[in-house]
């Protein structure tokens, strides 16, 4: 039963010829793959075929894994340089969901008003992190967004965790300060 395989035999199986073994690990990462992808792209459309073609960049690029991270750490590359190429390709603006909980809006139910409030704090979040370093943004999304491990964060950005530890708690600092001086007067606390 392929179901049964951990990710690194599955790859062994894909790279061996076996291509059910791929059809497993699309299923296994299908929805989180689509949930990355939604944080930037919002059509729901356009999405869904981001998304494929990161199954498909991931498949012709699977012999580069080495499995020195989690499979979801590797993929997750490949998602966030797809989804950027994308939004390059059509010059729309991402939209970012609001990871930093120092901003969060509180959950309501979804007034039309609401919904608008926290469709602005979700922009003016994505502004902010815009005028941050590549790398500060990037270490923000990583690890409010995807959810992932210092450790992993230092796979992704080239970083000792150590560094990543620094570099989140600076780019913090930092976007507070971005949303402070230029968004006080649009933030809901």
């Amino acid at each position: 039963m392929l179901e049964n395989q951990d990710d690194i035999s599955l790859i062994q199986l894909v790279l061996q010829g076996n291509q059910p073994a791929y059809g497993v690990l699309v299923q296994r990462y299908e929805s989180y793959v689509f949930t990355l992808v939604l944080r930037y792209i919002s059509q729901r459309e356009q999405a869904e075929e981001v998304a494929q073609d990161v199954f498909v960049k991931a498949y012709r690029c699977l012999a580069d894994f080495k499995g020195n991270s989690k499979f979801s750490t590797w993929l997750y590359t490949i998602v966030n340089t797809t989804c950027l190429s994308a939004l390059r390709r059509k010059k729309e603006e991402a939209i970012l969901l609001d990871g930093e909980k120092m901003l969060m809006v509180a959950d309501r139910q979804q007034q039309p008003a609401d919904h608008l409030e926290q469709k602005t704090q979700k922009q003016l979040i994505q502004k902010a992190l815009k005028r941050l370093p590549e790398t500060d943004a990037l270490v923000l999304n990583l690890f409010y967004l995807a959810e992932q491990s210092l450790e992993e964060i230092g796979v992704v950005a080239g970083l000792t965790p150590n560094n990543v530890k620094v570099r989140l708690f600076r780019a913090r600092q930092k976007l507070r300060e971005v949303m402070e001086n230029e968004f006080s007067n649009e933030i809901i606390r």
